[in-house]
């Protein structure tokens, strides 16, 4: 299956934060996604591997992406290696998709910066023929996406450039919702993180409200770019 778009996350919930109201805008515009999980996130201080699978297999409905896949790297201690390289290099391989979102270059957690450099290191070495790899006994055919794009999580780091997802804020919100372990839960017992408060919460509203006054729409997010943006049209931009 190829995909038009393939968003990397290092950890399930990661693509929602960052950019699933841009899934699920060009969804609706009748583009294939897919989203790659890098770990399982089994290192998380609430829920549990086993559970956030099946959190992420709800929100994966929800958007309506074409596919969801989970790499099982280890949560907290993957490297950037030939290894992990080659796994993701399968996968772009496989999916052949012209453009793919990743984590955040510089961030809080150090599994997304981590993955940021993994994932693009591994989208250059997708295209180079000699690096060999097979998926199924068949040997895949070298792939390079055309552009690499870099979603904004927990810093406020400057956007290259925004996409408007004014209309599709809500379905972002409720595939966030779906990790219900993860986030805001008045009712828990379970202990306290960074993103459990009803200020983060809030926050993945506000900041997409924020990004929207700054390009004049209502909602918008954030990405950054590895080089110089190009449009054909002076007219392309809003």
């Amino acid at each position: 299956m190829k995909l038009n778009i393939l968003a990397f996350g290092a950890h399930p919930d990661d693509v929602e934060l960052g950019c699933s109201g841009t899934i699920a805008k060009e969804i609706s515009l009748g583009k294939k996604v897919g989203i790659i999980d890098l770990t399982r996130g089994e290192l998380g201080t609430r829920g549990s591997a086993e559970i956030r699978d099946k959190e992420a297999q709800k929100s994966a409905k929800i958007l309506g992406v074409s596919v969801r896949e989970n790499l099982s790297f280890r949560d907290g201690f993957f490297v950037n290696d030939e290894f992990h390289q080659l796994e993701i290099i399968k996968k772009i391989r496989k999916y052949q998709p012209e453009i793919v979102l990743c984590n955040a270059i510089d961030d809080r957690h150090i599994d997304h910066g981590k993955a940021s450099k993994l994932v693009s290191d591994a989208c250059f070495l997708s295209g180079l023929i000699k690096i060999e790899t097979e998926l199924d006994s068949v040997v895949q055919k070298a792939w390079r996406p055309k552009m690499v794009y870099h979603y904004i999580q927990w810093k406020n780091i400057e956007p290259d450039f925004a996409v408007d997802i004014t209309g599709f804020i809500d379905i972002k919100m409720e595939s966030v919702l779906a990790y219900g372990t993860q986030f805001y839960d008045p009712n828990s017992k379970e202990p306290v993180t960074p993103i459990t408060s009803k200020n983060f919460l809030d926050s993945i509203k506000y900041r997409a409200q924020d990004l929207g006054r700054l390009i004049g729409v209502e909602y918008a997010e954030g990405f950054t770019v590895e080089r110089c943006l190009a449009v054909s049209s002076l007219e392309n931009l809003i």
